[in-house]
């Protein structure tokens, strides 16, 4: 049994966001020490961490380890529902997983079922990243959806001098460079020169909860799957993505 809650129940329902950008059910793995989610995608291609300590709630009350399996489709339409100002109760009760929203003089009450999920992943891929580049949300975000718009696949490339970003499409190509001058490449390590080709649908699910203002991590090494991570308060949310190789 377990008892959580936080303040700001629109701060779950974006923790929930970006998890449910890329699977559509998982298993929350809740602990004395915070809650943990690993999933591939349905496709296989990509898979997402996700981790948030006990510390970030305002209660996290847990007897004992246990695994919360849920259609996260499910609960994201539940938590789109989010008033302002509203705190948030979790509770396991009767196999259902039960949220309380609790508003100034008001509380609403949901029960969804807890469900057995395919087996999911244990650990992340062992990769040793040649390429570490910190870049802006908002800047990734709008050349992300600038590729979008004549092609599928995105190319990632870093060196020592800068970062680079290209598609190409039946309708034209597009190139993007940035140096690492501290605005929107913040930081750029390189132990060898990477590149790879990624599937740009999936990268558009990736980066799109990550806050404004904040960081995006990308870890690269040639023809390896991509790492992409951000914070969102005192959650950390960890993506994969395996590359596209032409036959």
């Amino acid at each position: 049994m377990f008892e959580i809650k936080t303040d700001n129940a629109k701060y779950w329902r974006d923790c929930v966001d970006a998890i449910v950008n890329l699977v559509d059910e998982g298993a929350f793995n809740i602990t004395k020490e915070g809650i943990t989610l690993k999933a591939m995608d349905p496709s296989g291609i990509s898979m997402v961490s996700f981790s948030i300590p006990s510390k970030a709630f305002a209660k996290f009350n847990v007897e004992k380890d246990v695994s919360v399996g849920l259609n996260l489709d499910s609960l994201g339409k539940v938590l789109s529902r989010t008033r302002d100002n509203e705190a948030l109760v979790m509770k396991e009760g009767e196999g259902k997983l039960l949220l309380e929203f609790i508003g100034k003089s008001s509380r609403r009450r949901y029960k969804l079922p807890i469900i057995d999920v395919r087996k999911g992943v244990d650990k992340e891929p062992n990769v040793s990243f040649d390429a570490l580049v910190d870049v802006t949300g908002e800047p990734l975000k709008d050349i992300i959806k600038d590729a979008n718009q004549i092609s599928s696949y995105i190319s990632f490339k870093a060196s020592k001098e800068q970062f680079t970003i290209s598609a190409k499409g039946d309708s034209g190509e597009l190139e993007e460079s940035h140096e690492n001058d501290g605005s929107i490449i913040k930081k750029l390590e390189t132990s060898a020169e990477s590149s790879a080709v990624f599937n740009l649908e999936y990268l558009d699910k990736m980066v799109k909860a990550c806050p404004v203002g904040s960081s995006i991590h990308v870890s690269l090494k040639t023809n390896e799957p991509l790492r992409v991570s951000y914070g969102i308060g005192e959650a950390v949310i960890t993506y994969f993505i395996a590359p596209y190789m032409e036959n």
